[in-house]
């Protein structure tokens, strides 16, 4: 049994005083039918024959009354146990229950990979503080070439294998501590932390790189591509909103130059608000 101190038992009763009064009850009744039938059955005089001087319990009566108490505290004593037990059961279950929303909540369910909520609450942190050693963090926006074909001419079936293979690519080109996700149909974004634009370059080209060799789905090699739009934080963007809008002008600068990545620059948002 474990042990238990009386302030650990007058917590769990408190805890179960509905459980705890029950046991009670049917444990007292039972040391006073025992005390009863100590007494030769004489229920109606009970009260006169406990006050008979001459009236006493046998060695053998007391010992099997003390024997039969230390059973009706055992017993209590085991239930309230069980009860927290039971309590501890289901709070685990429920927090287990609780981690496994969460976890499907921040998840794309096609890659595994995080998913935008997930990206955008991790922006919001990383736009709120940002690194404290003199580097930044780097938002990459990534949009697949050659995707609608395959949808097209093989069907959703194969592009979503598609899917599953560039989410599995990217995940082994990222660093440990990149946040990795699927934002929505053939856009994934990479949030790196802790770098500077020379290393978010070099970051960007392990993931062009991720891409070089064509991808196997559906019984046929489907050749792969992206345009890629960086933008460092908080550099060139102190809020989220900012960071997405910037890598998205990057990504769209790089689709229009056919290159496959591009750094935000402030001339791209000036070029944007001209053409608005």
């Amino acid at each position: 049994m474990d042990t238990i101190t009386p302030k650990m038992l007058g917590k769990m009763i408190a805890a179960h005083p509905r459980s705890s009064l029950q046991d009670a009850l049917l444990l007292l009744c039972l040391m006073m039918a025992a005390l009863l039938l100590a007494i030769q059955y004489d229920l109606f005089y009970f009260i006169r024959d406990l006050s008979d001087s001459e009236r006493r319990i046998s060695l053998a009566e007391a010992i099997f009354l003390t024997l039969l108490l230390m059973v009706c505290i055992s017993v209590f004593v085991i239930r309230r146990l069980s009860d927290q037990r039971t309590d501890i059961a289901l709070r685990t279950a429920a927090e287990i229950e609780l981690q496994e929303l969460t976890s499907l909540v921040m998840q794309d369910p096609l890659t595994m990979l995080f998913n935008r909520r997930a990206l955008l609450n991790a922006l919001d942190d990383a736009t709120k503080t940002p690194p404290a050693n003199g580097t930044e963090n780097a938002l990459f926006l990534m949009d697949l070439n050659g995707f609608k074909s395959v949808n097209d001419v093989y069907g959703h079936a194969v592009g979503d294998q598609v899917l599953e293979v560039v989410g599995k690519r990217f995940q082994a080109a990222a660093r440990p501590s990149d946040l990795v996700a699927r934002i929505g149909g053939d856009e994934f974004a990479v949030l790196a932390y802790n770098v500077d634009c020379g290393s978010a370059r070099q970051i960007g080209k392990r993931f062009e790189d991720s891409l070089t060799n064509r991808i196997r789905a559906g019984g046929h090699m489907h050749e792969i591509s992206m345009a890629m739009g960086v933008v460092m934080i908080p550099g060139e963007a102190s809020t989220t909103e900012e960071a997405i809008r910037n890598a998205d002008l990057a990504m769209y600068r790089a689709k229009e130059l056919g290159r496959a990545l591009m750094v935000f620059e402030p001339e791209m948002e000036q070029k944007r608000r001209q053409i608005a």
